[in-house]
C-alpha cells in the first residue's frame, strides 16, 4: 500500500508542478530551466505522501494546497532564466502581481480539489471493490440450509383467552376529537 501511495503522490506532484510552472509562465513570469523543475517535484512529492496517509478535508487540503503554491512561485521566480524586475514583470506593476496571485490561487483551488475528490473516488473505489469481492466469496460459499420441524401449536393458552382476542374490535372514533 506504501508504494501505491508513493506512486500516486509523484504523479500529483508532476502533474501539479508543471501546470503550476505553465500557469506561473502564462501570467507573465519567465520560463525556468528544467533543473528547477526537475527540484520543484520532490518537495511536492514529500507534502502530498505525508497528507496521502488518510482522507483529508477540503480545508486542509486548500491551506496545504495554498502553501505548495506559495513555494512554487517563489521557487520558479528564484530560477528565472531571464530574471524580470519589477517593472517588466507581464504588464508591469501591481496588476502582474495581482495577476500572478490570482493564478496560483486557481491553481491552489484546482489542487486541492483535485486531491479531495480523488481521494474520495479512490476510497469508493476500494470500498466497492472490497463489497465486490467479499460478496462474490459469499456467493461462491456453500450453503448449508437447516430445516426447523414445524412449530407445534401452543396449547398453554386457554380457550376463553382464544376466542376473546379473536372479538376484540379496534374500530371506533378517533383518539384525539377534532375540530369542525
Amino acid at each position: 500500500m506504501h508504494a501505491f501511495r508513493l506512486l500516486r503522490a509523484a504523479v500529483f506532484a508532476v502533474v501539479c508542478v508543471t501546470a503550476s510552472l505553465a500557469m506561473h509562465v502564462l501570467a507573465g513570469g519567465s520560463p525556468v530551466g528544467p533543473g528547477v523543475l526537475v527540484w520543484a517535484v520532490p518537495p511536492t512529492a514529500a507534502g502530498a505522501l505525508l497528507l496521502a496517509r488518510r482522507q483529508r478535508g477540503f480545508g486542509m487540503l486548500l491551506g496545504a494546497s495554498f502553501a505548495a503554491q506559495y513555494g512554487m512561485h517563489l521557487w520558479f521566480t528564484s530560477g528565472e532564466v531571464t530574471p524580470v524586475t519589477g517593472h517588466e514583470h507581464g504588464a508591469g506593476g501591481l496588476y502582474a502581481g495581482v495577476f500572478m496571485l490570482l493564478v496560483h490561487a486557481v491553481m491552489a483551488l484546482l489542487s486541492a480539489h483535485w486531491l479531495e475528490r480523488g481521494e474520495r473516488g479512490l476510497a469508493m473505489l476500494l470500498y466497492l471493490l472490497f463489497a465486490s469481492l467479499l460478496t462474490l466469496l459469499l456467493w461462491r460459499a456453500p450453503v448449508v440450509r437447516r430445516v426447523a420441524p414445524p412449530a407445534a401449536p401452543d396449547d398453554r393458552v386457554p380457550l376463553r383467552t382464544r376466542l376473546l382476542a379473536a372479538a376484540v374490535s379496534r374500530r371506533g372514533p378517533p383518539a384525539l376529537p377534532l375540530a369542525i
